[in-house]
This record gives structure tokens, sequence and C-alpha cells, in this order.
């Protein structure tokens, strides 16, 4: 007896999948359990070769499942200070694909980041022994040589290929059906997503020898915290770049040419984002009333950008805080509970704060 509780997640006990509901153009939601076949073939929303992919490794579909965990949280500290704050995630899987059917810029970063969040977590599950179809990077074996002088390879090296390699054949399989305009820039901001998490893969090294000296060393590859993934991708959508289809079809091009063509690792979009002030189902917005500002501020989260010049709010309230910090030898640091007394500033609502529903 399946259960499918559509726009939210769904936690049983043997495994949790990821899937897409037809309302927008990837995949999106998870829950399910049993065999793995009756399990991937009661996933709404998958395409054939995801279900191939999900009946082949469905140890693989957890991991999935810890990618997105990864890459919703990252979204939304990314975000934290924007009118679009990526907390439709947590509201409802329809009101999220409204975003990413306008093939906004926010779209451009959700599809980068998503697809990136999947290579981190399959290539993890790889090095940590989970996935029966990969472990460590196979061809990081033998000695080789860096700026430091020879070394052997040793410990277990992140297979990003193989999740790199996994993550394009499950997330892209969505968009091959089409190849529309949306699904060729879906597809080329997913692939600046896999691109970013291998840009940071790092040498790491253990040295042996009399008294650690580093006459002897074994080193290895391994990723770097997903947050340098996410503040590279931050990067790339605040120089997102707007392009249309060129004239056969099969490509783009900028869509204003005083700007530079956009590379591999660029994030690309075709239409111009709402302003997010206001509730408005169509383009997947929540509005921004309720929502703390930063009186002091003059960026993005400041009450006069925040608020959409509707004004705020303000409060004062009281809240435990750690105070009068002191380090301890040797080695703890121990504070004291102090009660601080602070306003908060809340966006005020527009005088009709209903949801827009165009027809």
């Amino acid at each position: 007896n399946m259960n499918f509780l559509p726009g939210i997640w769904w936690s049983l006990p043997l495994v949790l999948v990821w899937a897409t509901p037809p309302v927008t153009s990837s995949w999106w939601y998870m829950g399910a359990v049993g065999s793995s076949r009756v399990m991937c073939d009661n996933v709404p929303g998958l395409v054939s070769r995801q279900r191939q992919l999900c009946r082949r490794h469905p140890e693989a579909m957890l991991s999935i499942g810890r990618g997105v965990a990864a890459w919703t949280a990252e979204c939304q500290h990314q975000f934290r200070r924007h009118r679009w704050d990526c907390n439709a995630l947590e509201r409802g899987q329809r009101l999220l694909g409204r975003v990413l059917l306008r093939s906004s810029r926010e779209s451009a970063f959700v599809h980068a980041i998503s697809s990136a969040g999947v290579v981190f977590a399959i290539t993890r599950a790889c090095s940590q022994g989970e996935l029966k179809s990969c472990s460590c990077d196979p061809k990081k074996k033998g000695s080789a040589k860096d700026s430091k002088g020879h070394f052997d390879w040793g410990g277990c090296s992140d297979n990003i290929d193989y999740g790199i390699k996994f993550a394009r054949a499950f997330v892209d399989a969505k968009e091959w059906k089409g190849k529309d305009a949306r699904a060729l820039m879906n597809l080329h901001n997913n692939r600046a997503g896999r691109k970013a998490v291998k840009r940071f893969l790092k040498q790491e090294c253990k040295c042996h020898g009399v008294s650690g000296s580093c006459t002897l060393r074994t080193c290895w590859l391994a990723m770097a915290d997903f947050r340098k993934t996410g503040d590279y991708l931050w990067k790339k959508y605040n120089g997102a770049i707007q392009v249309v289809m060129n004239q056969d079809g099969t490509g783009f091009t900028v869509a204003n040419k005083k700007f530079k063509k956009p590379t591999k690792n660029d994030l690309v979009y075709f239409e111009s984002s709402p302003d997010y002030c206001i509730r408005d189902r169509d383009v997947g917005s929540l509005g921004t009333a309720g929502r703390v500002c930063n009186q002091t501020s003059r960026g993005m989260d400041s009450c006069e950008v925040m608020c959409c010049g509707r004004g705020y709010d303000t409060s004062r309230v009281s809240r435990m805080t750690k105070c009068e910090c002191k380090f301890h030898w040797c080695c703890a640091v121990r504070c004291q509970d102090c009660l601080e007394v602070v306003d908060i500033h809340t966006c005020k609502a527009p005088k009709s704060a209903a949801w827009i529903a165009r027809t």
C-alpha cells in the first residue's frame, strides 16, 4: 500500500525516494517503501530512464534524499536575506514548481544547486561504502608527484567522477525528452552545478617519517564542505547571464550583446525575475509580509527593500543569550545566560494579503 503526499517530505522505514510531481520540469518529491521494483514503479513523475536507475540502484535513492536535504538547506542559507528565500520548498512543491517554470535566475540557481547536491551525496556515499556500484576512486593508486615532491595515493579518494556520472544520468533524464528552450537551459544549469562540486575537490595528505617529518606522504582527494559549492553558485547566480535561443534552436546567445557569452560554468536564464513582493501563486511568490528585516542595513535585507516600501512593524522581545564568555584552560569556554531585550522589525502586509491567482 503506497502512500504519497505531493509537495511534502514523507519519511518511511526502509527507503526515502525523491521524484517529480508532474507540475514541473524537474524531479522534486519523495516517499516510498517496499521492493525496488514496486517502490520505483509507484513513484510518480519519474521518466523511464529514472525508473530504470531507481530499480538498478535502490540504495542510491537514500543518498539522493540526503542530497535533497543538503541543497535545500544551502539554498535557504544563500537566499536568507532576499525577498524570495527558497522557503517555498517548505510550503509545497507546487509553489516551487511555479518558480521553476518561469526560467528565471532563481530557477537557474535551484537547478544548479540541486544537481550539485546529488553529486555531493552520491560521491560521499561511494566513499563511505554505502553503494554497491561504486567505492573510492579506483584511479588514485600508485605514486604521483606534485609541487612538494613525490607521494603515494592512499586512503580513500572521493570518486567524484562516478558521482557526476550518476547525477547526470538521473537528473538530466527528465530534460532529455523535450530538448526545448527550457530543457536546454535546465541541462546547462544542471551541468554548471555538477562542475561546481568538482571545482572544490582538494588534495589532502598525511606525513610519515621520523617525528612526523614528510619524507613520505600519503595523499587522497576529498570534496570540500558543500558550503563552498553554495557560495560559488551564489556568485554565479548574481552574475547569471540572460540568454535567448539561437536561430537553429541548438543553443544560446546572449540577450544583450554587451555581455560576454556564457561559459559552461555560468548560470543562464531566459526571463526576468518578478519582485516577489506580494503573494502570487503564478510566480511562486510567498510575498514578504511578516518577514524580518534589518532596520540598519542598506542591502537586500533592509526594511526598505525587503518590505517593498510598505513599511514595517516593530515589536520588543526578550530572549536569552550567552554572555560574559570566558576561556578556561584547558579547553573549554564557559558562558552565562543573560536576558536581552531587542527590537524585531517585520514587514507590513499589503492592503490585500490574499493570494493573487491569475487564470
